[in-house]
């Protein structure tokens, strides 16, 4: 039973890392000092890198349970990422004043991004089970 332990701690940490740059990368690219305005007290930035995460690590979950294979969860775990990105940028488009909106504190902007972050989370989950 725990001849499996290498390939799990080798899994997590490929997720966990996957995850870390892939936030890491989120955070340069959003048009405001994310970190910064969470640890101020703001709402809508908490919400929006919340569910971020949370989108992120719904794609690894998914690819993570779909192989054995090391290289296959790097591989398609990034490929999700990148989705993910993409959809922080689709976001910041539609919304008018995205930054001004989170910069104030505007929940709305942060529940928006949050939800979307996590709705395409799954959807990548789903096309990633394939």
């Amino acid at each position: 039973m725990l001849a499996a332990l290498p390939l799990y701690f080798a899994f997590l940490g490929t997720t966990l890392g996957l995850l870390a740059v892939g936030l890491a990368i989120y955070v340069m690219l959003t048009p405001y000092r994310e970190i910064t305005l969470i640890r101020n007290g703001n709402r809508a930035a908490a919400c929006s890198l919340g569910g971020t995460a949370v989108g992120m690590s719904i794609v690894l979950f998914s690819t993570a349970s779909g192989t054995f294979n090391l290289i296959e969860l790097a591989t398609w775990g990034s490929i999700g990422l990148v989705c993910q990105l993409a959809a922080f940028l689709i976001v910041s488009v539609m919304l008018p004043r995205f930054r001004q909106g989170i910069e104030q504190d505007n929940m709305g902007y942060g529940i928006v991004l949050g939800a979307f972050s996590v709705a395409m989370g799954i959807l990548n989950a789903g096309a990633l089970s394939t």
